[in-house]
């Protein structure tokens, strides 16, 4: 049994692998591994190996693969360091353009080798997330959100943009108007006594809403201003006012009021010569009718005077698209402000707060041409 089973490994050839063919496998040599072995000992069988083209092949490819992965993240370092100092500017000139070109030709000479198709998978994904376009960008969103654009500005620029005026306003009138604290005062006295005035002659009670805003100026050249915009709170009457002749009867009261302040009588920016085109007008108030109109819309200051009273009155009885509606209920939910009816509220613009005064002129004298 034994010997049976002995000559199945040791008799014939069948089931043995081929030989090789004449002169060995393309790209194998034989070699005799004598290390070790007595003196007058023979050779141990020779074995295969590969020759030393394949493997100064494989070697290189892989060292190809490696450096397109290392120049990668080198040239992906310097799109960040720039991006971060403000350099926006610098990533689209012609030298960080040509390294990127470089940048790309190397990856593609990686990818095309067996060995260093991997790492220049990597390289490439690398590339397409962070490139000139793509941080490029970013950084010019970062500067945009920061208001950050030193890294291309002058001295001089810079020294523009910490004005602390506005560009083309006086900053004698500034000094001469009525101060940010003057405004907010006056206005609510104004609305006040406007709103005695309609209480008692057509018995509306009112709401106030909102909160005051107080807000900075741009300066026009790319800083932020000392002065400030101001907004103050709503007051809006309880009951609606659908009549037109009504309507226009409030208005002729209000201008009573703003005669005794110095202010100009209101201008209606609803009706037809108000330089809005008539399409506006419809889109802004319903109809280019003011008959019609679901919205009217009135101002009034004293110019050269910062301070604009605007009355709104919005009237749902006209809203045929229910789109006022809609408007008017986000408002309520918000803060409460009723439905319809008329509304008051204070604008003013380039106004300088008292406490600031002494800075803004100590700024100026920084500024002798502006």
């Amino acid at each position: 049994m034994v010997d049976r089973q002995r000559s199945r490994y040791v008799g014939g050839s069948e089931g043995a692998p081929p030989p090789p063919p004449p002169g060995g496998y393309r790209g194998a040599r034989r070699t005799a591994v004598t290390a070790g072995l007595p003196a007058g000992a023979p050779a141990a069988p020779a074995t295969l190996t590969h020759t030393e083209p394949a493997i100064a092949e494989k070697r290189s490819a892989n060292v190809l693969g490696l450096v397109a992965i290392s120049v990668v993240v080198l040239f992906t370092l310097t799109l960040l360091l720039l991006m971060l100092a403000g350099g926006t500017d610098a990533l689209y000139g012609v030298t960080m353009i040509t390294l990127q070109l470089v940048v790309v030709g190397v990856v593609i000479a990686a990818l095309a080798t067996a060995r260093g198709r991997m790492l220049g998978a990597i390289a490439l994904a690398v590339t397409l997330l962070f490139n000139v376009a793509t941080v490029g960008a970013m950084g010019a969103l970062r500067a945009a959100a920061v208001h950050d654009y030193d890294g291309t500005k002058t001295e001089e620029q810079k020294h523009e943009q910490a004005y602390p005026g506005i560009r083309g306003t006086s900053s004698r009138d500034i000094l001469d108007q009525r101060s940010l604290e003057q405004v907010q005062s006056d206005g609510d006295a104004l609305m006040a006594e406007i709103r005695d005035r309609l209480t008692a002659e057509y018995g509306f009670s009112w709401v106030e809403s909102g909160a005051r805003d107080i807000s900075p100026e741009r300066n026009g050249y790319g800083g932020e201003s000392m002065l400030k915009r101001y907004t103050s709170t709503v007051w809006t009457t309880a009951e609606p006012v659908r009549d037109n002749e009504r309507k226009r009867a409030v208005m002729r009261t209000i201008d009573e009021v703003l005669r005794a302040h110095g202010m100009y009588d209101l201008y209606a920016l609803n009706e037809p010569g108000s330089g809005i085109s008539d399409d506006m007008v419809a889109k802004l108030y319903g109809s280019a009718d003011p008959e019609q109109q679901h919205t009217w819309e009135w101002y009034s200051d004293a110019y050269p005077d910062p301070m604009l009273l605007y009355v709104t009155v919005y009237d749902l009885s006209k809203d045929r698209t229910g789109d006022l509606l809609a408007e008017r209920r986000s408002y309520h939910e918000e803060n409460g402000e009723p439905l319809e009816g008329v509304q008051l509220v204070i604008h003013a613009r380039q106004l300088l707060g008292e406490g600031d005064r002494a800075e803004f002129e100590e700024r100026l004298k920084e500024y002798p041409g502006f």
